[in-house]
């Protein structure tokens, strides 16, 4: 949803996959999929296998062994363009003014980039990530999935200096929920992407059922391109946000929302959604897919 999103509300300069909710090979096929799906003529960047400092670990019980459950797939025919996405952001954040990096996974290959060539921090226009939360986890009572999956890689992230920096976090984004109402609209597009859509709407509805016994979901990811593309649909606030990397609180973003003292904020903190009207602007986008 964040790629189709970007597709049409941005300049689409590429993707980068990355281990996190599926290993590599898998979210690698499924951004090429998306890409082929919705016809969209992007460039696609295998990224890194594997965490900066811990073992891999991934999601399979929420989105599938594939990271991709429920759409019936189509064979894929698009490969990727290098197994360097290290290498791709560092070279067009150097090439091109304005480029925002939006991870929506563990923020591996951007730490990677950062600590290879420092110089990307001031080329940069900002970093708009969908990770973290200002309250509760949901991976563990203090963290989110993406940070979790590598803490180590946020917080050279967060603390690179890189001058604009969105967090989308779990406070936010649990606000951006949806029901089988959003899949229906979806599959009444009569398009193939909309179809793709709303099976995987579906899936994330069954596995939201089967996990909370609750039939709405959370639509995560198009928070942190949204916002970007449309900011006017946020509260934000800005706060110090850095990561832990401790036992018992690994993965946690500490988020310093005293208003005194304390380092220096590095980070908008996204508080509120327009949930209505974001609802309608990803349908449209949807919506102009073949």
């Amino acid at each position: 949803m964040a790629i189709l999103l970007a597709g049409v509300h941005a300049e689409l300069l590429g993707i980068t996959s990355v281990s996190g909710n599926a290993p590599l090979a898998a979210t690698t096929r499924n951004a090429l999929l998306v890409a082929q799906i919705a016809d969209i003529d992007v460039s696609v960047h295998a990224g890194a296998a594997r965490p900066m400092m811990i073992e891999p670990k991934h999601a399979g019980h929420v989105h599938g062994e594939s990271g991709l459950d429920g759409p019936v797939l189509p064979e894929l025919t698009r490969t990727v363009d290098s197994h360097d996405a290290v290498s791709f952001i560092i070279e067009t954040v150097r090439s091109t003014d304005d480029v925002w990096l939006v991870p929506v996974g563990p923020m591996t290959n951007i730490a990677l980039a950062i600590r290879q060539a420092p110089d990307i921090v001031d080329k940069v226009a900002g970093i708009s990530f969908m990770g973290g939360s200002t309250g509760p986890g949901n991976v563990t009572a203090a963290a989110e999935f993406n940070i979790w999956a590598d803490p180590h890689a946020a917080r050279i992230v967060l603390s690179s200096g890189v001058p604009k920096i969105i967090m989308a976090g779990l406070n936010l984004t649990k606000q951006y929920v949806f029901g089988p109402e959003l899949a229906t609209r979806m599959l009444a597009l009569g398009t193939s992407t909309g179809k793709f859509c709303g099976e995987v709407i579906g899936s994330y509805i069954d596995a939201a059922t089967r996990l909370r016994a609750s039939n709405e979901a959370h639509l995560h990811d198009p928070c942190a391109v949204l916002a970007i593309t449309h900011p006017h649909l946020f509260e934000t606030s800005r706060h110090h946000v850095d990561v832990s990397t401790g036992r018992v609180t690994v993965g946690m973003t500490v988020v310093d929302q005293r208003g005194y003292g304390g380092a220096e904020p590095n980070v908008d903190v996204l508080s509120t959604i327009d949930r209505a009207p974001a609802v309608e602007v990803l349908l449209d986008a949807i919506a102009t897919y073949r």
